[in-house]
Parts: C-alpha cells; sequence; structure tokens
C-alpha cells in the first residue's frame, strides 16, 4: 500500500474545492475549507414556506417561484391554490406565482406562512417604490443588492408596507378589509377573510378580471411607497 496516497487525495480534493470557491461563494453556496471538505455557508439555511395563491379565485395548479437573496426553487400550487415546500436558501425570498395571464408577487422574510394575492403584489409595489425601483428589477436585483436585501428581510419594513397597503386601499376604495394581515394569515379560498378582502376589493374595482391589481391602484401605491422613502 502506498502510505502517501491518502495525503495526495486530500491535497487533490483541497486543490479541486479551491478552484470551485470563488463561483460558488458568490451565490452563497458551498464553500470548502482547507483539505477537510466542503460545509455550506452559515448564511445559507433550511426554511419552511407555505401559503395560498389566489385572486378571490384559487390560483389552482400555478408555478410558485422563489427568488432569494442566494438561491432559489418552485413548486406547483394545489386545486386550492395552496402550495407549501422546503427550500436551501438565503432569505429574503421575492415569490411569483404564474397561472395562465395571472403573474402576481410577494415575499417571505424568514420561514413560515406567506400568501399571494393582489393584495401581497400591491405590496410589492410599494416597497418597490420605496426602493426608488419597480417589482421587476426588484426581483432581478436582490441577489446582488444589498439594500433590497436589507429591506426585504425586516419584517418591521415589511409589515409596514402592508399596513400601507391596507390604508391606502381602504381610503381610495372605500373598503374595509377584514383581514389586515393579508401576507401571513393562512386562509381557505371560498370562506371569510383574507378572500372576502379580495372579492371587495374585485367588486369596487382594485382588481381587474385578469386578477391582478387594477392600474389605478398600481399607481395609488407606488406614489405611496414613492412618498415613504427607505
Amino acid at each position: 500500500m502506498n502510505a502517501h496516497r491518502p495525503r495526495f487525495l486530500r491535497s487533490a480534493l483541497s486543490v479541486l474545492c479551491l478552484a470551485s470557491l470563488a463561483a460558488l461563494s458568490g451565490c452563497r453556496g458551498s464553500v470548502c475549507l482547507g483539505s477537510d471538505g466542503c460545509f455550506d455557508n452559515g448564511d445559507v439555511q433550511t426554511i419552511s414556506l407555505s401559503g395560498t395563491a389566489a385572486t378571490g379565485r384559487a390560483l389552482a395548479s400555478a408555478t410558485i417561484h422563489f427568488d432569494c437573496a442566494a438561491g432559489g426553487a418552485a413548486t406547483v400550487s394545489d386545486i386550492g391554490g395552496n402550495y407549501r415546500l422546503m427550500l436551501d436558501v438565503v432569505s429574503p425570498c421575492v415569490i411569483t406565482a404564474t397561472a395562465g395571464g395571472t403573474t402576481l408577487h410577494s415575499l417571505a422574510f424568514a420561514g413560515g406562512t406567506f400568501n399571494v394575492t393582489p393584495e401581497t403584489d400591491l405590496m410589492l409595489v410599494y416597497l418597490a417604490s420605496q426602493l426608488g425601483t419597480d417589482t421587476g428589477h426588484l426581483v432581478a436585483d436582490l441577489p446582488t443588492n444589498g439594500r433590497f436585501q436589507q429591506a426585504l428581510a425586516s419584517a418591521a419594513d415589511v409589515l409596514a408596507a402592508q399596513t400601507a397597503v391596507v390604508s391606502n386601499l381602504q381610503q381610495r376604495y372605500n373598503v374595509t378589509l377584514t383581514a389586515p394581515s393579508f401576507l401571513t394569515t393562512p386562509f381557505t379560498v371560498g370562506q371569510a377573510g383574507v378572500d372576502s378582502d379580495l372579492d371587495a376589493l374585485a367588486r369596487a374595482g382594485a382588481i381587474g378580471a385578469d386578477g391582478m391589481p387594477d392600474p389605478a391602484a398600481v399607481s395609488l401605491l407606488s406614489q405611496a411607497g414613492a412618498a415613504n422613502r427607505l
């Protein structure tokens, strides 16, 4: 037996790991330390996410995509618009639900329940405007923009945006929402609460026939966010 073989193998593995270090560290994935092997970066966590994607009607069989500060994943909602999965990422994560011609956004600042509705889409509009951008750029730039990451990871900032959405919608559309914590409150389509609020907003004109926020509601929340910059 060659006594030098184990040392050679350890050295070879170390070189291989180090060669991959730059690429892996850029996405905060697994990195290699010396000759001891590869380890997960401390920022990566396994989190459990669940929620309901709905417009007043369930977004059944919707593609639910998660774009996070580092990493991402995708799943498909069930017939009731419900989703559940576990993923290894660096939060926060922007959530995008797509079904037919309807695309809605939301976000998760930690593990837990995070719904995807026209209300959460307007909340992303508000947050993006607070940060001087729009929803599309907020999603695309999240992995490389520390300011975006910090804001979306802040439960205080996100919940303040949720409150702003409720206040602006109630004032503009004269609708009293019964579930102001629409982002994280579990709900079932067809029952009172978050879903009945969505029906009320649709009747008031804040949500269009396609299930997406009406352009006037988008403009309302965009202007409100711009007036309250982070």
